[in-house]
């Protein structure tokens, strides 16, 4: 399974079959996913169905990844009827420049001999032996497509006579259609060289501290394992002892090390390259975020861009349409005008050629798919073709703040307490509670208490309050923590108080308020610093024509305000719950149509899900996070952004350079064969040519060098 047309095929022999629910299709691994109820259609119903599609199928092996993306073309039983169509056609020619002279090979001089007509039929044949079993069946279900349009025009050739150009003609489609097969066979060497990344093996350590080298597929979660330097990481894990850089690239795109010691999580595929690192294993072999990417691309280029479809829809429509007007050229001039039957045919036959859509209905899908990958690449995973051209249309950005705009790194800086507590009593009642925090400030928390050796023991009764804070009881007493709006909801604020908050939140501070069942025991201050890049990707989203661009964040105003003068975003709002971004994102959706959303993947899940774009940033191992955006960051990089934009503003640019020229081609050829000036081969020619530039102009999006240019 190569191409559209034989997703199309095995569509139509499936789709409203009793008992099949849902069909998916992953073109890069040739694989067919059939929901169903097992007790209307069996898996032998399935292989009669897709045979009767004039294709072979047979139940899916989950094999290794690499093994499984990789099938060169030129290996291919189609490579093979290929060459032996070409070779067929040589043969003929040898033996008509034998019988006829250089000059029978350029115009009709002579007729050939018989044993020259034989090999151009043979060579016929051989170039349309892959091709006939499916013009049958479109012939039968009467679903003209560009198969029978092509077995059409070779038939007709061979009754008038025309078998060179007949053999001619075979060749050339079967030249595109292994040009096609090729095309997505570098798309699959492209995402298994992805999975290269992934070791072999992997140095398990046991409890009396041996070391046994197995399979990381054998490696059960929670195994410790070594990693020495200058070798790959095998499993996803977190560093139990020692510290060292690590090469990221495969996994997010970064083009420089990063520092890692104890406690920070690691990715398979990763290289370590200075210490040896003791690592404990948090994910299985299949599940590794290297695994996931692979199999996220797999999975996204079956779901069909809006180019790829209104192509599909085209061609479904063009191919009757032309086959009822090559009919017509054929028949009315000689019925109606007197025209000679065998010219008039012969023009009907070439326009058949000129009109087959194989290069326009390959120029999309090859150029979506090397867009899908070279994202890839760069640690930026993109769900399929629908995202992958939303990105080329967005009008308007939404950013969130916390740990997008900034580092989401933020560091207690002030504490400051009230009715007789201490600093140590407040940053331990905020760490009891905060110990188990996914959420930035939390963490920030709980590490200043590990800095300052503040013994913070787990809280009970341990409650969440959704974009205020959070409840629980320490040693018998009720303790909360929360943001100023939880205070204030409680009716615990002072004029003091009041006035220690504002003082910190105009200076930019987020604030976390810490109480006790009936008074606030005092305030902490926390900063979080700008990300170094934050404000050159808003002046080059500027430059690329988006406004406006909004930062959306649950912090107070004077923390927003801050932030979003030093990166010069369009609009701020501040103190918003995840449910007023939501109507934040609705609004600018309603205003301005396209609208993106960037956030941290999970606290933002709702916005991400209502943007007509959701990108999740820095993502990497966080699997929420990969189920919820429609483009999700493996890296904590805002240049991507732009670079995404650009990228597929490109990639829409480059599907509609093959859309024209494979349909300005096919016009100027009609004209042609107007004045008598166009035949069979050379139609053919040009549109396998054509084939062949939409192919490479649409994998040249595999260098992603270029994609910075539009901004």
């Amino acid at each position: 399974m190569d191409c559209a047309e034989e997703v199309a095929a095995i569509r139509a022999e499936l789709a409203g079959q009793p008992g099949v629910v849902e069909l998916a299709f992953d073109v890069l691994r040739g694989k067919l996913t059939v929901t169903r109820d097992p007790s209307l259609i069996s898996d032998a119903g399935i292989i009669q169905a897709v045979q009767r599609a004039a294709l072979t199928a047979e139940p899916w092996q989950e094999l290794p990844l690499d093994a499984a993306l990789v099938s060169p073309a030129w290996r291919s039983p189609r490579a093979v009827a290929l060459l032996l169509s070409g070779s067929l056609i040589g043969l003929a020619w040898l033996g008509q420049l034998a019988s006829n002279g250089w000059r029978s090979l350029l115009v009709a001089d002579g007729e050939a001999p018989l044993p020259v007509r034989l090999f151009y039929i043979a060579a016929t044949i051989a170039g349309t032996w892959f091709v006939l079993p499916k013009a049958w069946r479109a012939l039968v279900r009467l679903r003209p497509d560009m198969n029978l349009l092509m077995v059409v025009a070779v038939c007709g050739a061979v009754l008038l006579g025309e078998e060179h150009e007949a053999a001619m003609v075979a060749f050339l489609f079967a030249l595109s259609l292994t040009l096609e097969s090729w095309s997505v066979g570098r798309a699959r060497s492209a995402i298994a060289a992805l999975m290269s990344a992934a070791p072999t093996r992997a140095r398990v350590v046991d409890e009396s501290g041996r070391e046994e080298l197995r399979d990381p597929a054998e490696v059960a979660v929670g195994s410790t394992i070594v990693v020495p330097p200058g070798e790959k990481i095998p499993l996803d894990g977190r560093i139990l002892r020692g510290a060292t850089s690590i090469d990221q690239a495969p996994i997010t795109g970064e083009a420089t090390p990063v520092q890692r010691g104890t406690g920070d999580s690691v990715f398979a595929g990763a290289i370590n390259l200075d210490g040896a690192i003791h690592i404990s294993t948090t994910k299985p072999a299949a599940d590794t975020t290297l695994a996931r990417i692979v199999t996220l691309v797999g999975d996204a280029q079956s779901k069909r861009g809006p180019s790829e479809q209104w192509v599909e829809r085209f061609a479904r429509i063009y191919t009757p349409v032309v086959m009822a007007t090559a009919a017509t050229v054929a028949l009315l001039p000689p019925l109606v005008l007197g025209g000679g039957w065998s010219a008039w045919i012969y023009r009907g036959l070439v326009l058949l050629v000129i009109a087959c859509p194989c290069a326009l209905v390959i120029s999309t899908p090859v150029s979506i798919v090397a867009a899908l990958t070279s994202a890839a690449r760069r640690g930026i995973l993109i769900k399929g073709g629908p995202p992958l051209e939303a990105a080329a249309r967005i009008r308007a950005i939404a950013f969130d703040k916390t740990g997008t705009l900034t580092a989401g790194r933020p560091v207690l800086h002030e504490v400051v307490p009230f009715s007789g507590h201490t600093a140590e009593e407040l940053i331990e009642i905020a760490a009891s509670i905060e110990r188990h925090a996914t959420h930035l400030l939390g963490r920030a928390i709980v590490a200043a208490a590990v800095e300052r050796g503040i013994d913070a023991t787990s809280a009970a009764d341990y409650r969440i309050l959704p974009g205020k804070g959070a409840t629980a009881r320490l040693r018998g007493r009720a303790v909360w923590v929360g943001s100023p709006r939880l205070m204030m909801e409680r009716g615990e604020d002072t004029p003091e108080l009041r006035r220690a908050l504002a003082e910190l939140q105009a200076r930019g501070d987020s604030v976390v308020i810490v109480g006790e069942d009936h008074h606030v025991c005092g305030l902490l201050a926390l900063q979080d610093q700008l990300r170094a890049e934050a404000t050159d990707v808003i002046r080059q989203l500027h430059g690329a024509g988006i406004a406006p661009i909004v930062m959306l964040t649950g912090d107070h105003q004077a923390a927003a305000d801050a932030i979003g003068r030093l990166v010069a975003v369009d609009e701020i709002r501040a103190g918003l719950l995840p449910e007023d971004k939501v109507q934040a994102v609705e609004q600018l959706v309603a205003q301005h149509g396209a609208v993106a959303m960037i956030g941290d993947g999970v606290n933002d899940a709702p916005a991400l899900a209502r943007a007509t774009l959701g990108i999740a940033m820095g993502v990497a191992g966080a699997d929420a996070a990969l189920e919820t955006a429609d483009v999700a960051l493996m890296s904590d990089d805002l240049a991507a952004i732009p670079w995404l934009i650009s990228h597929s503003r490109r990639t829409l640019n480059i599907i509609r350079q093959n859309i024209f020229a494979a349909l300005g081609v096919k016009v100027a050829f009609v004209v042609l064969n107007l004045f008598g000036g166009a035949s069979l081969w050379t139609a053919i020619a040009a549109d396998t040519g054509m084939s062949l530039l939409v192919v490479l102009n649409g994998l040249r999006l595999l260098n992603t060098k270029q994609d910075n240019d539009l901004l």
